[in-house]
């Protein structure tokens, strides 16, 4: 399994917990925080350690999500360094380009007078 492999399923498992984290919360004071609320002055979990644990949660995947996608744009490109370089240094070998024959082109019969252009179509 390549780095790049096990980068990839680290960025999926990112993301989902990220819609996770992302679907729970609700700006406008619902969502799982004010589960929590109960009644009146009652705080059961607190909703705002609910809230700011949530709120953590979202900014610490969402730069562990950017800092995977980097990491593995690293190490594909390092897997494929030996044909890129190649490419860039421009090897002595020419590419030979076939000559291209042009195609003969049939010769024009000359049109047949099957019709008389005399005659109108009524």
């Amino acid at each position: 399994m390549s780095t790049f492999t096990i980068f990839l399923i680290l960025i999926i498992i990112v993301c989902l917990l990220l819609v996770l984290v992302i679907m729970v919360q609700n700006p406008k004071g619902g969502g799982l925080s004010s589960s929590f609320g109960g009644g009146g002055n009652q705080v059961v979990g607190g909703v705002k350690k609910t809230g700011d644990f949530l709120d953590k949660s979202t900014w610490t995947l969402a730069t562990l999500l950017i800092v995977l996608i980097l990491l593995s744009n690293v190490s594909l490109k390092g897997s494929y360094s030996q044909a890129d370089s190649k490419l860039l240094q421009g090897d002595d070998t020419e590419a030979t380009v076939p000559e291209t024959v042009p195609e003969e082109v049939p010769e024009q019969l000359p049109p047949t007078d099957s019709a008389d252009p005399t005659d109108t179509i009524n």
